[in-house]
């Protein structure tokens, strides 16, 4: 009697997972084992190449705080010098490693570093580094939950946790996200999903609205959103550099009073600039009002919702009808991870949704998550995996620890630039960033008359290039009111008390001979 089908499929399945039996045929002649395939190493061969990496990584991470902050001397020439033809043969690991360890990873920004005060730190958490390893080894598609239930259940509780984090509703009905290469992809389809939800057919005449601190990727956003040019109305800030509500309240009634249509706010959760924050509960109450969208741009300042502090200065983040962050700020991850969290899950979903014959059907339950749906991407990494082991394996209270502690260290470091002869601080951390600038004796860089602006730029950039060379911290700069400022962003995993106390050494120092050569 023959088997059913059923029994037939698990039965082949079975034998095909047995090794071939040996030939008991007189005369027959066992075939040749298999040549190597290259693309196919052993398990003896993956073992060698990752301890190969592995010893590589062990030292370049204990040698972190003894690298320079920042060693881009020669760059240029060692780029040249690497720049190859295809090649079409393999090189020994050992010799690569070498390369990357020893000529391209040293001439470069120490971004890993504790001495990196500069633009927004991401750390580099060594939990993450296992999560990659083991995302690339298993190579599972989680765009579409059918192809991996249970990882992709992992990546919406990844999600579900941010969005905890900023104060809003989960579960059933409740917000929804996605995780991306970082803010600037975040802010696009934020601005995507306010204009479908606002204006779903005609855009052209939308306007947007931000304050004249506002990251550039907004105003990109807008522009690959096919919004034309002029359609983001920059808003005056404060002394303090935060979106004044007044002047946005009055933009908003002069658009509608010239027929235009206003649709959308980005306010501000950490300005890249200075680290500003946006009177967040004013301006939700003002959408309210209005019926705008509200977007908070919460990539810098997001995860120190976790602290007092944080919470006390984004006050009303959670008002927001959408929030972009960057774990790869906040949470100290590898560059390439953003979010964006929309309170309102099924805004998100009518955004993005475009289904195709060839993909599995969405899931029927509300607590099953098809990213891709939720996402310009189809194919995408297993960025879930990255977060989610990095808050499994430490825990969310080690996050909040090691905030507070950089909100404490830009404050002393605050204090101590304060100190400093001749250097005013042109705006104070409201989280844990702060920019100052150095004046000769006598003169005030703030009062400073416009035709003296050129002399106090050429002082400062001075100053910073002194403070950098030292390499023990790695500084940049920018403009207020047109003028040059410095910056320090205390966000570093790795930065402690003895490097603040080694950068107030070095900015003391570089100060007084800045001072001394432009006298």
């Amino acid at each position: 009697m023959p088997l059913p089908e059923s029994r037939r499929r698990v039965r082949w399945a079975a034998m095909a997972r047995l090794p071939p039996a040996p030939s008991t045929v007189r005369g027959h002649v066992p075939a040749e084992p298999p040549e190597p395939r290259p693309l196919e190493p052993s398990g003896a061969e993956m073992r060698r190449l990752v301890s190969a990496a592995m010893e590589r990584i062990v030292a370049h991470h204990a040698s972190l705080p003894d690298q320079p902050a920042a060693d881009v001397e020669g760059a240029v020439e060692t780029a040249r010098a690497l720049a190859s033809p295809l090649p079409r043969e393999g090189t020994p690991v050992e010799e690569l490693l070498e390369l990357l360890f020893e000529r391209a990873v040293p001439k470069s920004f120490n971004t890993a570093g504790p001495g990196y005060l500069a633009y927004i730190p991401g750390g580099g958490l060594f939990a993450s580094v296992l999560a990659d390893l083991i995302a690339g080894a298993v190579n599972r598609y989680v765009g579409v939950f059918a192809a991996a239930p249970a990882l992709s259940q992992l990546e919406a509780d990844a999600v579900a946790w941010l969005a905890e984090i900023v104060g809003y509703p989960t579960g059933a009905g409740g917000a929804r996200g996605i995780l991306t290469s970082g803010g600037s992809l975040a802010n696009f389809s934020a601005v995507v999903t306010a204009r479908r939800e606002k204006l779903p057919e005609d855009f052209l005449a939308g306007t947007l609205y931000a304050s004249d601190q506002v990251h550039h990727s907004v105003t990109r956003a807008a522009a690959l959103a096919g919004f034309p040019a002029g359609a983001v109305r920059m808003v005056e800030s404060d002394r303090e550099f935060r979106l004044r509500p007044d002047r946005l309240a009055e933009a908003i009634a002069a658009d509608r009073r010239a027929g235009r249509r206003p649709f959308l706010v980005v306010a501000s959760a950490g300005t890249t600039n200075t680290g500003a924050v946006d009177p967040l509960r004013v301006i939700a109450e003002l959408c309210r009002r209005e019926g705008l969208w509200l977007h908070a741009d919460a990539a810098y300042g997001g995860f120190f919702m976790l602290t007092e502090a944080g919470r006390r200065a984004m006050d009303g983040l959670a008002l927001a009808d959408s929030v972009c962050l960057d774990p790869h700020k906040g949470m100290f991850l590898p560059y390439g991870t953003g979010a964006l969290l929309v309170r309102d899950g099924a805004a998100l979903a009518r955004a993005h949704h475009g289904g195709a014959e060839y993909l599995p059907a969405v899931p029927d339950d509300p607590d099953l998550v098809d990213f891709h749906e939720l996402s310009p991407e189809l194919s995408r990494p297993f960025r879930g995996l990255r977060v989610w082991l990095a808050l499994k394996l430490h825990g969310v209270e080690a996050f909040r620890d090691a905030l507070e502690e950089k909100l404490a260290l830009a404050h002393r470091l605050c204090d101590g630039v304060r100190a400093i002869p001749g250097v005013e601080v042109a705006a104070a951390p409201q989280l844990s960033l702060f920019a100052f600038a150095l004046a000769p004796p006598g003169r005030s860089w703030a009062a400073a008359a416009d035709d003296d602006a050129e002399a106090l730029d050429r002082l400062n950039l001075d100053f910073l290039d002194r403070v950098n060379r030292r390499r023990r911290v790695f500084l940049t700069g920018t403009r207020l009111g047109g003028r040059f400022v410095l910056r320090a962003c205390v966000l570093h995993l790795r930065t402690h008390g003895d490097r603040i106390d080694a950068a107030l050494e070095d900015l003391t120092a570089a100060a007084a001979e800045a001072l001394a050569a432009h006298r």
